[in-house]
């Protein structure tokens, strides 16, 4: 299903075929350009990068590599190949065709979905935006600004939504899209971890590896919503999403394996030793993980949810891989089990599987996050190292939810006021420990070379050499 690049906007939905829509999309995207412009990539108008763009969203043969201009990288609307026939798949109304029209008894909340998820899109770029002026390598700075763009397409798909089904109220939505900012006290994001700050490359390969992992999640329950546009939307853009948890995942064992390197070499565990030469010691890493994983855990929300419950029965939000699950899809007497702290204890209770599905999505994105850890964890243990990474209890360090008033070990342990100040800077990263990493900080561009505290990878992109002029800076 080939995209049309020759139309102002390129798209695979017949945008010329309905002019009004398409007068109020071009009538966005100046906007959109202005707030690249002003929050994209900082200092990076002029540099032609190695980027992929969709050219189909076919499985195979979907990505082209050229050089770029990221001003004028061709963001458009795309949207997987339709399913003649597609029913719903689950809910109340499990069986009936998927609607290709917005329901009015759920318009409401499905444009509440889909401002919520295309907000995270421009917040990930404003988080970023200064990240290339430190690079590690050109290798990495081309999959910053490769994960940028992406994300500006995925909120194209979002706004897109907004525009076609929502009226007026999608094109104010759309416009409130651009004005909100990642971490302005007046007009912040709309999710917590959204307004986080990504000061440095660890925060950044953390991100991509657990929030995007989230995204993938978040977006995989969407792509079975009965709302097909929403669905064919989700569906393409998981596509996309596998190559942001790629750069994360194997930015964080590049540095492990670094690390390791320096270990085996100087003959040292001493995190101090490690630091003075230029590495990022095991423990240090550890915290990282440990606070990207526990604010994005915030991200799925409360453990039992009647908002969940009502998105599923209605057959607006399904659970990951629902087309793949064997129950009767509509969860009727069915129970999940959840934790809380009771009497001082952390207890496995059993809840509605309706009202639990945040609970159970937020399992199967942690058996995916601690496979990529395992995965992390054959380094150290090839080098012959003892230490070995580890998730956190899930009560550890929420926000949001049945554990927010109880301070939680990553071990499981209930803890004091008193306690949890006392050991809390050995689990998460001190200002000490943050103003070290952002110490190491600093751009290398040279074909080639890469940062001390990172390892080069073992492949480059689309089967260039890891020394590619991935970005030419003119």
């Amino acid at each position: 299903m080939a995209i049309n690049y020759s139309e102002k906007i390129p798209n695979n939905v017949d945008l010329s075929g309905n002019k009004t829509l398409q007068r109020a999309l071009e009538h966005w995207q100046p906007g959109f350009l202005n707030w690249w412009s002003e929050m994209g990539p900082d200092e990076s108008t002029n540099f032609d990068v190695y980027l992929r763009t969709a050219i189909s969203v076919e499985p195979k043969g979907w990505a082209h590599f050229d050089y770029v201009k990221m001003k004028d990288y061709r963001w458009g609307i795309f949207l997987a190949p339709a399913e003649p026939g597609r029913k719903i798949n689950f809910g109340e109304h499990m069986g009936q065709p998927a609607w290709q029209e917005v329901p009015g008894e759920y318009r409401s909340t499905l444009r509440r979905i889909i401002v919520t998820q295309g907000d995270t899109e421009p917040a990930s770029v404003e988080q970023q935006r200064h990240l290339g002026l430190t690079c590690p390598s050109l290798y990495d700075l081309r999959n910053l600004f490769q994960v940028n763009v992406e994300e500006g397409r995925h909120l194209w798909a979002m706004v897109y939504l907004l525009h076609a089904h929502f009226g007026r109220d999608g094109r104010e939505e759309g416009e409130a899209l651009l004005a909100r900012r990642s971490g302005d006290a007046d007009n912040p994001r709309i999710l917590t971890a959204f307004n986080e700050k990504t000061p440095d490359w660890l925060s950044f390969f953390m991100f991509t590896f657990i929030t995007d992992r989230d995204g993938k999640y978040q977006l995989a329950a969407l792509a079975e919503s009965g709302f097909d546009p929403l669905s064919r939307t989700c569906r393409f853009m998981l596509t996309e999403e596998a190559h942001h948890m790629f750069v994360g995942e194997s930015g964080i064992a590049r540095i492990v394996q670094r690390t390791c390197d320096a270990m085996k070499e100087h003959k040292t565990e001493d995190a101090a030793k490690l630091r003075g030469l230029g590495v990022i010691d095991l423990p240090t890493l550890q915290k990282y993980l440990n606070f990207h994983y526990s604010v994005t855990s915030d991200l799925y929300g409360s453990e039992i949810s009647s908002n969940a419950a009502s998105a599923y029965a209605n057959g607006i939000k399904g659970r990951f891989e629902e087309t793949k699950l064997t129950d009767d899809h509509k969860l009727h007497g069915s129970e999940y089990p959840y934790m809380e702290v009771v009497a001082n204890q952390i207890v496995v209770k059993h809840a509605p599987a309706l009202t639990a599905l945040n609970e159970r999505l937020r399992d199967d994105w942690v058996a995916d996050v601690q496979a990529g850890v395992s995965r992390w964890n054959r380094i150290p243990e090839k080098a012959g190292i003892a230490f070995r990474f580890t998730l956190p209890h899930k009560g550890f360090h929420r926000r949001i939810g049945l554990f927010t008033e109880h301070h939680i070990s990553p071990e499981g342990s209930i803890l004091s006021e008193a306690e949890w100040t006392r050991q809390h800077a050995s689990w998460l990263p001190t200002e000490e420990d943050r103003a070290y990493v952002c110490s190491l900080m600093g751009r290398v561009a040279e074909h080639g070379k890469f940062a001390n505290w990172i390892a080069p990878p073992a492949r480059g992109i689309n089967n260039q050499p890891a020394d590619f002029e991935y970005v030419r800076f003119n």
